[in-house]
């Protein structure tokens, strides 16, 4: 990615997740970054092109992410480890991302429904990996699309963490704190 794509893409991820999509204009985008229109339609086509291609390239980010680092791992306990631990890393990064997502997953515009089906993918990725435990025995009994969820959803929520502590997230702190709600309880005694 060029160097001015690259600044459009910083600049409306982070337009996006302060005011929300509807709320930021093109002409928002082009003046922050100090780009003409005609600059911005050369690399994008569209204000809903600029949110597909953010959408894509972080889901594709944090999916890559986790196929790397969790087929080099035959524990399940320890994929869902490594799991837990880039979702936080990528939270911390790319909190504006995350934003985005979580706050388009409700509605029903084809934005609304791009994230929904991106998250839901992601979702079906720990569910496999639960599934797998559970089979093997390294998992306890459970449902595994639930405990996917869950997972998903308890460490998207450390955005809430960070701004009702008013501080950055302390990904070893956290990860940790993860481990010990998330990862012991899912252990097969």
């Amino acid at each position: 990615m060029n160097k001015t794509k690259r600044k459009i893409f910083e600049t409306s991820m982070k337009l996006f997740a302060e005011k929300g999509y509807d709320a930021t204009s093109i002409e928002e985008i082009t003046a922050t970054v100090g780009v003409a229109k005609g600059t911005l339609y050369y690399h994008f086509s569209s204000k809903e092109e600029i949110f597909n291609f953010l959408i894509e390239e972080g889901m594709k980010l944090l999916q890559n992410s986790i196929d790397i680092k969790t087929s080099k791992l035959n524990n399940y306990i320890d994929k869902i480890k490594a799991i837990v631990l880039i979702q936080i890393k990528i939270v911390a990064k790319y909190e504006n991302l995350i934003s985005i997502l979580l706050s388009q997953l409700w509605g029903k515009d084809e934005k609304n429904q791009k994230c929904k089906q991106h998250v839901f993918e992601y979702i079906e990725t720990i569910e496999n990996i639960v599934k797998k435990g559970i089979e093997v025995g390294e998992i306890k009994e459970g449902n595994p699309k639930v405990i996917a969820s869950e997972i998903y959803g308890l460490i998207a929520s450390t955005l809430t963490y960070k701004q009702k502590s008013n501080k950055d997230i302390e990904i070893m702190n956290l990860y940790h704190e993860f481990e010990h709600t998330i990862v012991e309880a899912l252990k097969e005694k």
